[in-house]
């Protein structure tokens, strides 16, 4: 199977060690895995502002760079569902057939993290070792746009040393939201207070999701509490093997 990995602009930009855990991860359970330079911004951020024109070169830019691939893995829940569910549209929509044909070819085989590696590889189990208390945030486009269910959480259970706790009102957004935060500053900011406050009754040292966009949003807040708890990506996680 030739598998490639899309970072996503975050992660390149923000969260490099995300990506590099993605990739280690997967050649760790035997896969040649490839990261295409070609690869850029998805188009998830024009579409959900109101340019979804300006998003149709981003698809076909998308398209071409990792075409012939078996398999395309991100780190993100949301970006994963803007190629999944709305690529395809975008092109579409603006008249271009094969483009949109090519997308939707494109969609059936790119999969988020935890996605590829229940469904398509088969393995809950992945050998990672992570002694710390965790708790779990399912980021809304993992929870309602991909519905990736409990396949993190089925992962998170199987890290030797990790001790999984449940995070309370855990479906609640986090406020971020990509422009969302930076256009409604005060109720994402509103939001963010309530996620804070369930993830610290949780006494958890670390905060999980799939999205390294709501982490830094969660993050960010915890991190101006001067709390104490880290977030830390999924990946990272299952990617961690280190013993005492």
């Amino acid at each position: 199977m030739r598998v490639a990995v899309f970072a996503t602009c975050l992660v390149d930009g923000l969260f490099p060690e995300v990506g590099k855990a993605t990739i280690g991860l997967l050649r760790r359970l035997g896969h040649d895995v490839d990261f295409p330079l070609r690869q850029s911004c998805c188009g998830q951020m024009h579409v959900n502002t109101g340019y979804p024109r300006e998003t149709v070169a981003l698809v076909r830019n998308h398209v071409a760079a990792f075409a012939g691939y078996d398999a395309v893995v991100t780190p993100s829940g949301s970006c994963a569902g803007a190629i999944r569910h709305q690529h395809a549209d975008v092109a579409a929509e603006y008249g271009d057939a094969r483009l949109a044909e090519e997308a939707a070819a494109m969609a059936a085989r790119t999969y988020e993290l935890s996605q590829f590696l229940v469904d398509v590889l088969g393995r809950v189990d992945v050998g990672a070792y992570f002694p710390h208390r965790v708790t779990y945030h399912p980021t809304c486009h993992s929870l309602r746009v991909l519905r990736v269910g409990d396949r993190p959480l089925r992962l998170l259970r199987a890290v030797r040393g990790l001790d999984l706790v449940e995070l309370p009102d855990a479906e609640s957004c986090c406020g971020f939201g990509g422009t969302f935060a930076v256009k409604n500053s005060a109720v994402s900011t509103a939001m963010l207070t309530d996620k804070m406050r369930a993830v610290l009754d949780t006494s958890a040292d670390v905060c999980t999701a799939g999205d390294a966009s709501c982490l830094m949003q969660i993050g960010g807040g915890l991190s101006r509490l001067h709390s104490g708890v880290r977030t830390v990506h999924l990946a990272e996680i299952l990617a961690s093997t280190e013993k005492p």
